[in-house]
């Protein structure tokens, strides 16, 4: 297996990597729901629930370029928020023309899109530094010991599983082509747009084929070694002391910000 893009997984020696993954869980659960929640306009609270993520990303030792590289990837999302600077009642704020249509961005339409976009980063943000401080089968067994469906967990861990395969597999694809590509020295060769569609439609083709086959006997060698649906692991996941108090502080906290930034 050489793809592995996909685990994001950071090993250290903290307090927070040794965090029962149940408590982890619920926190970040717990912090993403209360940025939800947060009227707009709450910059205070943005800015506590901020630091509290900085004060984690700290302690499980991931430096602040790792975490704001990887949380890039909410930028593209936000295209779909943007309608709200135009469409939302308010005092205008700019005026710009396009064609025949002048936008007016209003003072409402302004708060709740920069107040969108802190929320969707910070939210986030927590969710990368919940998978890079807990391996993804400890994640799993969180997820059933509270109560997700079965059925559910399965699916999640056998697409985690095996989206390493298929990217390999794809690999091979794309090695074979190019080595049954032959092509003068410094020729962009390839033919016709048209042409690479075809190609590319027969490789996808064979991915799927060849993913259904593996499959079939994965789950035929499974089956035959013992699984039942049920993910085994030597973890014992035991909450002690410190993780109930870490959990209930979270918690704690979040609410504190929750009731401050709604009273004031």
């Amino acid at each position: 297996m050489h793809i592995n893009v996909f685990d994001h997984y950071h090993r250290q020696i903290t307090a927070v990597h040794r965090l029962d993954p149940r408590v982890k869980v619920v926190a970040v659960v717990a912090f993403i729901v209360s940025n939800a929640l947060l009227p707009d306009g709450a910059w205070l609270a943005f800015a506590a629930t901020a630091v509290l993520l900085w004060m984690a990303g700290r302690a499980a030792q991931l430096s602040a370029a790792f975490l704001l590289k990887r949380s890039l990837i909410v930028l593209p999302f936000l295209l779909a928020a943007v309608t709200v600077l135009f469409t939302l009642p308010g005092t205008a704020v700019a005026t710009m023309q396009l064609g025949n249509w002048t936008l007016t961005i209003s003072d409402a339409g302004l708060l709740r899109f920069v107040s969108i976009l802190i929320r969707s980063w910070l939210s986030i943000l927590a969710a990368i530094w919940l998978t890079a401080t807990t391996p993804f089968p400890d994640l799993l067994h969180a997820l059933r010991h509270l109560r997700v469906p079965q059925i559910l967990v399965a699916i999640i861990s056998f697409m985690y599983r095996y989206l390493f395969v298929l990217a390999d597999e794809a690999l091979r694809l794309l090695r074979a082509r190019e080595a049954r590509s032959a092509r003068p020295l410094h020729s962009q060769g390839g033919g016709s747009i048209w042409w690479r569609a075809q190609v590319a439609g027969g490789m996808v083709g064979q991915l799927l084929l060849r993913s259904l086959e593996r499959s079939d006997r994965v789950y035929n060698a499974m089956l035959a070694r013992g699984y039942r649906g049920e993910l085994l692991t030597i973890n014992p996941h035991q909450m002690k002391p410190r993780d109930w108090v870490v959990g209930v502080t979270a918690v704690a906290l979040l609410l504190l910000i929750q009731a401050s930034a709604w009273l004031w």
